[in-house]
């Protein structure tokens, strides 16, 4: 059966949190209205059920170029290419919850930020020159797509947006809970490997 999700917004900065939550016993509903008595393992149960939080979303654009050479013949291409990243969590692994029933707080540890996605919306070529025995074939525009997506992902970590995105989670986590009278802490864990923004 799909599960029919409700869309819940706000807007952070310059950055759209976007928070996916099933519509049957979703979050929302189950945080909602003071003296709520909350459970840790409730909390975990539903986060991991929400298939990602989404906490940035910014536009890109960037240079690309393209060279390869072939029997002595090279051919070139210059490429801008403008794209969307969104960066955010996926709630169905690493997430911590700790419930102080009697100050009520909640303490959330979640794992960093990451590059969910790169959309690219448009590339376009401003110049293109091929060689005489080395003309442009399928393969090398294929080529080009990947090492756009690679300069959009490296640009997007150069404006810092895990720290954004971080940024907007505790602002989504403490609007969510703020209905049931708990405050909300919000921590993040190091990953288990390698950068949390792919290099």
């Amino acid at each position: 059966m799909r599960v029919r999700y409700l869309i819940v917004g706000l807007l952070i900065g310059s950055g759209m949190a976007l928070v996916l939550v099933p519509k049957q016993g979703s979050l929302w509903s189950l945080f909602s209205g003071k003296g709520t008595r909350i459970e840790e393992a409730t909390i975990l149960e539903r986060l991991r059920s929400v298939a990602n939080l989404v906490t940035t979303e910014v536009a890109l654009r960037d240079v690309v170029t393209f060279e390869n050479t072939r029997l002595g013949s090279t051919k070139r291409s210059l490429v801008v290419a403008t794209g969307k990243a969104l960066v955010g969590f996926d709630l169905a692994n690493h997430a911590q919850a700790q419930v102080d029933e009697a100050g009520r707080r909640i303490h959330l540890t979640l794992p960093h930020a990451t590059l969910i996605s790169i959309d690219i919306v448009q590339m376009r070529t401003y110049d293109e020159t091929r060689g005489l025995w080395n003309p442009f074939h399928p393969e090398d525009r294929d080529t080009i797509y990947f090492l756009a997506r690679a300069r959009l992902a490296s640009a997007a970590r150069e404006l810092g947006v895990q720290a954004h995105a971080e940024a907007g989670a505790r602002s989504v986590f403490s609007a969510l809970f703020s209905s049931t009278g708990y405050e909300v802490d919000v921590a993040f864990q190091a990953p288990a490997r390698g950068p949390a923004l792919p290099e």
